[in-house]
């Protein structure tokens, strides 16, 4: 018997990078084939275009661009969602109707950044998203980015709407998320890698990972064995994976991820500044953080990860 509840857009997810060429462009093909592994590997759904896709520095038609091809690539296999939040209502509603158009299987909206709106502007920024197209939609709380969490009963307020679905569950706050759980049908998805399973625990029904760009394989066991009942085997993969939680993100976590498939032969490419790529020092201690979860980091365009 499951335990786990419906998830609209799968249960292992990973919020994917963007590749970019050599010189700094948007790379495609390797977008397409990258999708391609990630699917292969394990996920059932991919976000597009969020903040690990680096799309602060993205213009509107790369991300259109980019969109089109992953859902071409991967659209008849995953849920491809797509990443529309800005701190602009107005060009929010534009990016969500694009990313319909070029076929999403769904949208994810982070709470508008540096404004800080109250939380009636809250409201009213979800449910106009909400509104402009005919996709579901998954509202993306992360206080710690945008300034403004939120709130519980905002929270409950927006799950009347029937196209808002899902939280990203970045909060990191297991009391209030339980809250929104007993009070609402909203499908919750872990947004913090380390807390994949306590979150699971109170009533989440997946993941949106980071850490899934190279351990998806044993990230969805471990929501496997969780559905299934296997508490023990879920705990055991959960803390076997902590090396490899805290190594991705001893730096910005797009940085590292992009050195981790880097490393593996996978496409990805460099950063976009304000990023800076990382440091040998710091390639160096994420192979050595990755080993010790099992994550191995070969040379022939394969990134294997060890059973636990």
């Amino acid at each position: 018997m499951s335990v786990l509840s419906r998830a609209p857009f799968g249960r292992m997810i990973t919020a994917m990078v963007t590749p970019f060429t050599t010189g700094g462009e948007l790379d495609l093909k390797g977008a397409a084939a990258l999708a391609e592994h990630l699917v292969d590997v394990g996920n059932d759904g991919l976000v597009v275009n969020g903040t690990t896709g680096e799309s602060p520095t993205t213009s509107d038609a790369e991300k259109e661009e980019l969109l089109r091809a992953v859902v071409e690539a991967v659209g008849a296999r995953a849920r491809v969602i797509a990443g529309v939040g800005t701190n602009d209502t107005r060009h929010t509603v534009e990016l969500a109707v694009t990313a319909q158009k070029a076929g999403a299987h769904g949208l994810l909206v982070v709470s508008p950044y540096y404004s800080r709106p109250p939380q009636t502007g809250l409201v009213s920024h979800f449910r106009t998203v909400a509104d402009a197209t005919g996709l579901p939609m998954m509202i993306y709380d992360i206080p710690s980015r945008t300034g403004v969490p939120v709130a519980t009963d905002t929270l409950v307020r927006l799950a009347d709407h029937p196209r808002i679905v899902a939280v990203k569950d970045a909060k990191d706050d297991l009391g209030a998320s339980s809250w929104v759980l007993a009070r609402t049908e909203l499908a919750y998805y872990s947004g913090t890698d380390i807390l994949n399973l306590p979150l699971l625990a109170v009533g989440a029904v997946g993941v949106v990972s980071v850490v899934g760009h190279v351990a998806a394989t044993r990230i969805r066991s471990m929501i496997d064995a969780f559905d299934a009942g296997d508490a023990v085997r879920a705990r055991s993969l959960h803390l076997s994976l902590l090396p490899a939680y805290e190594g991705m993100f001893r730096n910005q976590g797009v940085i590292m991820t992009k050195a981790a498939l880097n490393m593996a032969g996978l496409p990805a490419g460099g950063v976009r500044p304000p990023l800076v790529d990382a440091t040998e020092e710091e390639r160096e201690q994420l192979r050595a953080d990755l080993a010790a979860a099992g994550v191995d980091l070969s040379a022939d365009a394969t990134a294997t990860v060890g059973s636990a």
